[in-house]
């Protein structure tokens, strides 16, 4: 596979605890997207927007118009795009409200490297050489999902249990067995393959309880954060994903005892009482690479 020449992102988004949607067609919607300081935004012309040419066609110009805007106002904010999934009669029609000032390209329900490809090649026939989060929502696509993730144009990686709950005939349920093995899965590609993966949406949008719980889980299997459907969810995603400043204290204290240990020659260590080994040092990394963000302030 040919390395591909991406563009990063403006703001660096390495592990985003929170990626709030909203409909490609509102843009007032667009525009009070910073007032929660997510991680990262996404202007939404697939699921938002209805399976009609006439309102897809409609939406486009609206979405791109938003995007410009919001960048313009809030340009620290990592703002992306979805478009319609590779194969969709609405592909490359979307690819048209793309601008290169974008965070990123949000493709949905990707099922091989191959797919990712056509989409690189797709835009750079229109100049574009953006970024893309993939999205794992299909069988295909999270049985493919490392090699998926490892192609050099994915920098982030989303896995959706509706969508692929559909694909297999299957049932959503309150406790989501039915999904568990497919949200490991993808958690499981995602590190192998070195790309922040972001948990499923919670479609409870008026229950807290409901939301700490299944992000909780999501955050126990290893994701880097959650998708967000509503703008209170942020916060409650950014507590589970991110780390206190308890934590975040805590692991300083132990990264400098160790860096103090290894300038002595010791390469075991004792702090707080307990004997510290590399798995406790990686772990003290993660919740500094996981702490608070820089948080966009200004309101569009």
């Amino acid at each position: 596979m040919t390395a591909t020449n991406v563009r990063l992102p403006l703001t660096p988004l390495p592990r985003p605890r929170s990626v709030l949607f909203a409909p490609g067609n509102r843009a007032d919607l667009v525009a009070k997207l910073p007032r929660s300081a997510p991680d990262a935004v996404v202007i939404d012309l697939e699921d938002a927007i209805p399976a009609d040419p006439d309102a897809k066609t409609a939406a486009r110009p609206v979405a791109r118009d938003a995007a410009r805007d919001l960048i313009a106002c809030a340009p620290h904010l990592n703002v992306f795009l979805r478009v319609n999934a590779v194969h969709s009669p609405y592909f490359e029609a979307d690819l048209a409200a793309l601008t290169p000032e974008l965070a990123g390209v949000v493709v949905p329900k990707l099922e091989s490297a191959q797919d990712v490809q056509q989409v690189v090649d797709t835009l750079r026939t229109r100049g574009l050489d953006l970024p893309l989060m993939a999205g794992l929502e299909t069988g295909a696509g999270v049985w493919n999902a490392r090699q998926i993730m490892e192609h050099p144009a994915v920098g982030w990686a989303y896995f959706g249990a509706e969508d692929y709950t559909t694909d297999l005939g299957g049932v959503r349920t309150a406790g989501g067995l039915e999904v568990l093995y497919a949200r490991s899965q993808v958690a499981l590609a995602a590190r192998l393959a070195g790309v922040p993966a972001l948990d499923i949406v919670v479609t409870a949008l008026n229950n807290e309880a409901v939301f700490r719980e299944d992000a909780g889980q999501g955050r126990a299997l290893g994701y880097s954060g959650k998708l967000c459907i509503h703008p209170a969810q942020v916060a409650l995603a950014h507590d589970i994903f991110g780390a206190t400043p308890a934590q975040l204290t805590r692991a300083r204290a132990l990264l400098q005892a160790a860096h103090e240990a290894a300038a002595l020659g010791h390469g075991a260590f004792s702090f707080e009482g307990q004997m510290v080994d590399e798995p406790m040092l990686a772990a003290a990394r993660a919740i500094l690479a996981a702490g608070p963000q820089p948080q966009q302030t200004e309101e569009a």
